[in-house]
């Protein structure tokens, strides 16, 4: 699978009565029904550490892409208009900075590393808490509730699978306990995210700014509002393109099929 399709329902699983594992691509595993698959005898695989490194690297791109206003910077420097640099045009900093990561998993503690270079304090909120040793080589703190992290973070960063417990996590209440001064970033599924509520508090400078590689639908009807505004920056679903990860995921795919068509272990079997 790629990009989830096929699409694995009921019909196709009926009119594969052979088929022993679907592999798909990535780390994501929401678009599938593991209880119908299970209930067919078929074994599920994905891609989870292919995708972390240049995902987590991502991460930090848009952090300091969305602070820096690398895409207005951009188009100021290109503009046929322009006919000065204003000297007032500001960004803010990320080295010292505060940063939230949502999801303390692979792919989020790898963005903790990251941003331990740049001298970041690092809060993370998790399902479960990582070890000592684990927290510390990072300077990482940990937070409970996730509303503490909310509100001290000067970056939230998204990293969390979509489950039924994290659809819309981040809403109109969470957005407001943000700083005003804060930027929302998501490199996990659009739909941990309420665009609705997103799209006020960014309309309405809840929070300064968003840079989001994911968003519902994908792409976004060409009128949605989130493609109006100028304080957001929306790439396209692209955290892990690189040619090394995209052949390393084949790699991966290619291993659990023949390990699952053989009745060997499977090395990246979805339990």
């Amino acid at each position: 699978m790629w990009y989830h399709k096929p699409v694995i329902n009921e019909e196709l699983l009926q009119s594969l009565p052979n088929l022993k594992i679907v592999a798909s691509s990535g780390v994501g595993i929401d678009h599938l029904d593991l209880h119908l698959l299970s209930s067919y005898g078929v074994k599920v695989a994905n891609t989870p550490f292919a995708v972390s490194t240049d995902t987590a690297d991502f991460g930090m791109a848009l952090m300091l892409a969305s602070s820096r206003r690398l895409v207005e910077g951009y188009q100021m420097a290109v503009s046929p208009n322009t006919e000065y640099f204003p000297a007032d045009w500001l960004g803010a900093e990320v080295s010292g900075a505060t940063l939230g990561i949502v999801g303390m998993g692979t792919i989020g503690y790898k963005v903790a590393q990251r941003a331990r270079a740049f001298e970041m304090k690092i809060l993370y909120h998790n399902r479960n808490r990582r070890k000592k040793e684990e927290e510390s080589a990072v300077g990482a703190v940990y937070c409970k509730k996730i509303d503490d992290l909310l509100q001290q973070s000067d970056f939230v960063l998204l990293s969390v699978t979509l489950t039924p417990q994290t659809h819309k996590l981040i809403g109109k209440r969470e957005l407001e306990l943000m700083k005003p001064t804060a930027t929302l970033i998501n490199i996990s599924r659009g739909l941990v995210v309420d665009q609705d509520a997103l799209v006020e508090a960014l309309q309405k400078k809840v929070i300064k700014a968003a840079a989001l590689d994911v968003t519902y639908p994908e792409p976004l009807p060409r009128d949605h509002p989130l493609l109006k505004l100028k304080n957001i920056i929306i790439t396209p679903h692209i955290g892990s393109a690189t040619k090394k990860t995209r052949r390393v995921m084949m790699e991966d795919m290619t291993e659990s099929i023949q390990a699952g068509l053989t009745g060997l272990p499977i090395p990246n079997e979805v339990l």
